[in-house]
């Protein structure tokens, strides 16, 4: 792990986590890319039993707001979201790519590009992730009105609702979409009381 970058984990804490595309690119830009995203996150979240709170897809990352999972760590389930969609970009297109490292040694750099390899278009993560422990209801609903307004801050939709990659709708209209939201019956999850510190 890079110096200077702790995650803590098995505190039953939430996390709002955010990656990106190699380089920050816009490879999200790609309806296609985001709808596989989705159903890859959706997967992810059955198998390691995690409860995904939020969410929103942007043009080069993404915001996730989630529990810690029951089955491996959460960084294993970022890894197997990350390689999952890579492995579906790849067989969706038919090219197979040789380039991905994908050995658990260097697991966090799946679906990423070797140093000096060419950029192919499916093999677009930057290495790691950012990862905030959310420890108060506060803090919770700070981060999920930021995942929400992140399409609107950035002009790319008038209002949130119009964003089709969000959790969102979930929340105004009770609408399901391609991730299941607070799934509480896989995972019951606490936040400590408002008077933890932030």
């Amino acid at each position: 792990m890079t110096e200077g970058l702790h995650r803590f984990y098995g505190g039953s804490d939430l996390h709002f986590l955010t990656f990106s595309c190699y380089r920050r690119r816009p490879l999200f830009r790609n309806e296609v890319y985001c709808d596989l995203f989705l159903k890859i996150l959706e997967r992810v979240r059955r198998r390691y039993r995690l409860v995904v709170l939020g969410y929103v897809v942007m043009p080069e990352h993404v915001h996730l707001l989630v529990s810690e999972p029951q089955r491996e760590t959460l960084s294993t389930a970022v890894q197997a979201l990350k390689l999952g969609f890579v492995r579906s970009l790849e067989s969706s297109a038919g090219i197979v790519v040789a380039a991905a490292p994908r050995s658990r040694k260097n697991g966090e750099t799946w679906g990423t590009l070797a140093s000096g390899t060419p950029m192919h278009p499916q093999l677009f993560w930057q290495a790691r992730f950012y990862d905030f422990n959310v420890w108060t209801e506060r803090k919770r609903i700070e981060k999920l009105h930021y995942i929400h307004r992140n399409p609107v801050e950035r002009g790319l939709v008038a209002s949130a609702e119009q964003w089709r990659w969000s959790s969102f709708r979930w929340y105004l209209y009770g609408v399901p979409g391609p991730v299941k939201i607070n799934d509480t019956d896989i995972l019951v999850m606490t936040v400590r009381s408002p008077a933890s510190p932030d």
